[in-house]
Formats: structure tokens, sequence, C-alpha cells
């Protein structure tokens, strides 16, 4: 057979079995439950002109969130000092502003956190 014919033949099975899946999953409860759901849904947004981010905004809020006009800078927070660790004995220095930097990390996970909080030579803004 030509590669042409054989991959023709072969799109055809996949198309079946695609097909079979599909017929399955229209006869399933559940999925004929969501898309119940999602059409009443859609209808409900349409008829008070609200969008999917509304709704998801409505029911998940942002906890101790402005209303947007009333923050305009929202979303921006202050920055975080910047911690200079050096190691007493290789004298190597780690510059952070977050305690998930790697080499700090691996100190800490050797030393314990008390230990390498102890090697804090200076915090600057």
């Amino acid at each position: 057979m030509s590669s042409l014919l054989s991959n023709y033949m072969q799109k055809e099975q996949q198309l079946k079995q695609l097909q079979d899946e599909l017929d399955r999953l229209e006869n399933d409860e559940r999925l004929k439950a969501e898309l119940e759901f999602k059409t009443k849904l859609e209808a409900l947004m349409k008829e008070f002109d609200k969008s999917a981010n509304d709704v998801i905004e409505l029911l998940n809020p942002k906890p101790g969130a402005a209303p947007k006009a009333a923050a305009p800078s929202a979303g921006t927070r202050r920055k975080r000092k910047l911690k200079i660790y050096k190691h007493p004995q290789t004298g190597e220095v780690v510059e952070t502003r977050g305690g998930n930097q790697k080499t700090l990390k691996a100190w800490k996970d050797e030393f314990g956190a008390e230990t390498v909080e102890s090697w804090l030579v200076r915090t600057e803004d």
C-alpha cells in the first residue's frame, strides 16, 4: 500500500476511535449536568450583562481588596529588605531579599536556620 493510503486508513481508524469516545461522553450524565449548568450560567451572565471575570471576582474576591477605582496602586507591595549573610568558615557572601535563595537554603539545611541567621552581616532597604 502507498504511504498516502496507509496514512488515510490510520486517520480513519483514529477518527472512529475519537467518535466512539465522543459518543460515550455525550451519554455521560455528569457531562450532561455540566453542559446544562454552563448553558444556564451563560444565559444568566447575559441577562445581567456580566463577564466570566465578573463572576469569578464575585465568587472569589481577594481578601482585603479595595474596589479597583479606590486603589490606584493595587497589586504593589513594599520591597523586602536586602539581607547580607557571610559564611564564617568559607567567607562566602549571600545577598537576598527573600528566604528562598538556593545557597541560603542549603546552609540552613546543613547548619540550621538559627545558626545561619546569626551569620547575618547587615540589612539594607
